[in-house]
């Protein structure tokens, strides 16, 4: 009889602290390539795993953090989450069953920029091949994870990065450089098709500015050098968001960015009492949902 394990894993939402965009190609399968600057921060969905029989049936729960900031109606089959499908693509690697209980509670956005069905299913394959010990590296995991969504690869590892091509192409850096913002999570879908298509409209046969991206990367970051050439079609998808970030700027008296495809907004702060105070002003004078982070790595299971 196998013994029950029981571990919990922090999936971090990621943020785009800068993000270039190319038209699509043939090269790239018809597809966008991009160059990004993603780093993590410590808004976390926690993933909690138990190890069951080998003859058992893998269990699955999806649930908001009591928490969660903003919650919007978990209203996918579980077959569809990202988390359950990396566990089913890691069983399939491995050609056995892997049994499991998953309980997820979710307090990163559905929909928002971040990455957070990406990151659950980085925590999962990283959460399996521990408790099962697989002994697969995280270069493994992140092919594995590649077939799920383009920022797996990167959030199996997490921390910060150029990520460039189609996700696949990572260039970790040894550290993690320190840096304070407030997320503000707008109630506004921005569906990542539309946005890229409203990207085509906009500049068709736009040229990847890979250099740009480069150029940002140093310990400490000016309020206004990130950059996010998704966030004009974000804004002509969901006007309201432009409308938004143009409020906040005008409160906080410094440069609004888009994280991902959107809909998330953010700006950089000093340190962490500044981004907890301007949070709570967004929150307050704005009525708008606003969470101090910051950068870090990810964090091991516990």
């Amino acid at each position: 009889m196998t013994i029950r394990r029981t571990i919990t894993l922090a999936a971090p939402a990621k943020v785009n602290l800068a993000l270039a965009v190319g038209a699509p190609s043939v090269a790239h399968g018809g597809l966008h390539p991009i160059s990004s600057w993603m780093i993590t921060v410590d808004l976390v969905d926690d993933l909690t795993l138990t190890r069951l029989e080998d003859d058992a049936l893998s269990m699955y729960a999806i649930l908001w953090a009591e928490d969660a900031r903003r919650r919007s109606e978990i209203d996918w089959t579980v077959t569809k989450d990202l988390a359950v499908r990396a566990h089913l693509a890691l069983q399939e690697h491995v050609g056995r069953a892997l049994p499991v209980k998953l309980k997820l509670e979710k307090r990163i956005p559905v929909g928002g920029g971040l990455g957070g069905g990406s990151s659950n299913a980085a925590a999962m394959l990283r959460g399996v091949n521990e408790l099962f010990a697989l002994g697969l590296d995280a270069e493994a995991l992140a092919r594995i994870g590649a077939a799920l969504g383009s920022d797996v690869p990167f959030l199996v590892r997490g921390g910060s990065a150029i990520v460039e091509g189609l996700g696949d192409r990572l260039e970790h850096h040894a550290e993690v450089p320190e840096i304070h913002m407030v997320l503000v999570l707008p109630g506004i879908a921005c569906p990542t098709g539309p946005v890229y298509g409203a990207f085509d409209r906009q500049r068709p046969g736009a040229a990847l500015d890979a250099v740009r991206v480069r150029s940002l990367v140093r310990p400490a970051v000016d309020p206004a050098a990130p950059f996010n050439d998704l966030a004009a079609p974000a804004f002509e998808i969901a006007p309201s968001l432009a409308d938004d970030a143009e409020e906040i700027a005008s409160l906080v008296e410094r440069p609004v960015h888009v994280s991902g495809s959107g809909s998330t907004l953010f700006f950089l702060c000093t340190g962490r009492l500044e981004a907890e105070l301007l949070a709570d002003a967004v929150a307050r004078r704005l009525n708008m949902p606003a969470v101090p982070a910051r950068t870090i790595g990810t964090p091991p299971p516990t």
